[in-house]
């Protein structure tokens, strides 16, 4: 893809399921790229891997519900990367259970890493991008931000959030020559999707159900949100902003 060479890219939650294979899309385009999650051996894992590849990355440990750490991990990439030229806010964290058996810690934390975690980033990259007038953002969100999801109440209003943020954004940068977009995951083979699963009261009855809804027939893999990601990321998109696409096998359908 266009644009990608030499590009410094932030990932966040790049030591999971879609954060890896995103890390390694973009290695593979030839972006150095900064690994970032809170688990310090996942994320040194990923990024050793595209290195033993003949890729460019560093890992840095960062909780994106404190503002501190994200500050700094920032400030890190850009002395030891260059500029960031692309921000990806994958980082998720989802509780499986009906709203009103949920609790207000619950809340807490889904908002912190599902929305607070994403401003955070935002704000500590954007100030950049705008002043060397380029820039490209995704944002990760779900397609339970589209459609809803039973027992999902609260983390669709954060991703419901997260793709109402992504417009403004959109409309505030464009003449700073920043395009800023969302991909919008179905359920996908994942380690959340995993953990989500646990909280029904029959796990492999869940997920097959989820197959079955799908008209592909399976789950998403992680590769396949990859693949939208580091599109948008790229210049082959440079004239794409405020959009959103579901990669969820048809499971929705939205125009």
């Amino acid at each position: 893809m266009q644009g990608l060479k030499n590009q410094t890219v932030i990932v966040t939650g790049g030591g999971g399921g879609i954060g890896s294979a995103t890390c390694r899309r973009f290695a593979a385009e030839g972006a150095k790229v900064a690994v970032f999650d809170m688990n310090p051996a996942a994320a040194e894992e990923v990024a050793a891997g595209i290195r033993a590849a003949g890729g460019q990355a560093a890992a840095f440990q960062c909780d994106i519900t404190d503002r501190a750490q994200v500050d700094a991990a920032v400030a890190a990439t850009g002395a030891q990367l260059g500029p960031v030229g692309v921000l990806v806010n994958n980082a998720g964290w989802d509780v499986f259970k009906p709203f009103v058996k949920t609790v207000p810690a619950e809340w807490d934390r889904l908002i912190a890493i599902n929305l607070t975690g994403a401003l955070h980033m935002l704000h500590a990259v954007l100030p950049g991008m705008s002043e060397r007038r380029s820039g490209h953002i995704v944002n990760v969100a779900s397609d339970a931000a589209r459609g809803g999801s039973s027992g999902e109440a609260v983390y669709s209003a954060c991703k419901g959030g997260l793709v109402a943020l992504s417009k403004t954004l959109a409309r505030e940068h464009a003449r700073h020559g920043i395009n800023v977009n969302v991909v919008c995951p179905g359920p996908t083979d994942t380690a959340l999707l995993a953990g989500v699963a646990e909280g029904a009261r029959d796990p492999a009855k869940l997920i097959e159900a989820f197959k079955s809804a799908i008209p592909m027939g399976r789950l998403g893999r992680p590769e396949d949100l990859a693949s939208a990601i580091v599109f948008f990321g790229s210049d082959d998109a440079s004239f794409i902003t405020g959009q959103v696409i579901s990669v969820s096998g048809g499971l929705t359908m939205h125009g």
